[in-house]
């Protein structure tokens, strides 16, 4: 038996997830009740309609994203994304760069790596955008070079904003890292063990794409 642990936000018509990027337009391209008219009495169907950027809600960045030859969604390894063995880092409240020594000692080959800074009670919120919590590039550096198979963050932003440079997102999808960002409910993960699940449509010449991430644990 186990149990699922879902870690991401919904996506709804008018979410701002990155300030200057636009909300997502949710609406009907068939209603029910237009529907009505293609079928029998007391037969009808919905058929909805999206308009979004590719970074909206909880979502995956793939090589892509960063390097114009990098790989795009489409082309990721499902064992990059699925089934993978995770672990979960946590940042205690107030520290705001997170560095090296927070994964030091662990075992992070071949693993998920969740960073759990719980900025995520800031979703929604003015709040969320300013002073977010993000990993140093020291940090992807020790997760590239200790052999990190994706890395996620409940967070605004896994790169401080106002480096211009990204390092993280340099290092880790220049090694084919991905990252996953804009997590929540880190907190209900156990300590122990568990399996990481982020995978996003199947997409060509996507370098970003939202994710239904969610860990699985053995009751």
């Amino acid at each position: 038996m186990k149990k699922l642990i879902d870690l991401s936000h919904v996506i709804e018509h008018g979410l701002i997830t990155y300030k200057g990027l636009p909300a997502p337009i949710i609406c009907d391209y068939l209603s029910r009740e237009e529907s009505r008219a293609h079928y029998s009495e007391g037969t009808s169907f919905h058929i909805g309609k999206i308009e979004m950027v590719a970074n909206t809600g909880t979502y995956l960045d793939a090589p892509f994203h960063r390097y114009q030859d990098g790989k795009d969604v489409s082309e990721l390894e499902l064992e990059s994304l699925a089934e993978v063995d995770g672990i979960v880092v946590r940042v205690g409240p107030g520290v705001k760069s997170v560095d090296r020594s927070f994964f030091a000692n662990r075992d992070v080959r071949g693993k998920a790596v969740l960073v759990h800074t719980d900025w995520s009670q800031h979703w929604g919120t003015e709040q969320y955008f300013e002073e977010h919590p993000y990993l140093t590039g020291s940090s992807a550096e020790y997760l590239r070079d200790n052999g990190v198979r994706i890395v996620g963050i409940d967070s605004y932003n896994i790169d401080d904003i106002s480096d211009r440079d990204r390092p993280v997102h340099s290092i880790l999808l220049g090694a084919d890292i991905p990252i996953v960002e804009h997590m929540c409910n880190l907190s209900a993960l156990p300590d122990k063990p568990f399996r990481f699940h982020a995978v996003p449509a199947k997409v060509k010449a996507f370098g970003t794409f939202p994710v239904r991430a969610f860990a699985s644990i053995k009751k």
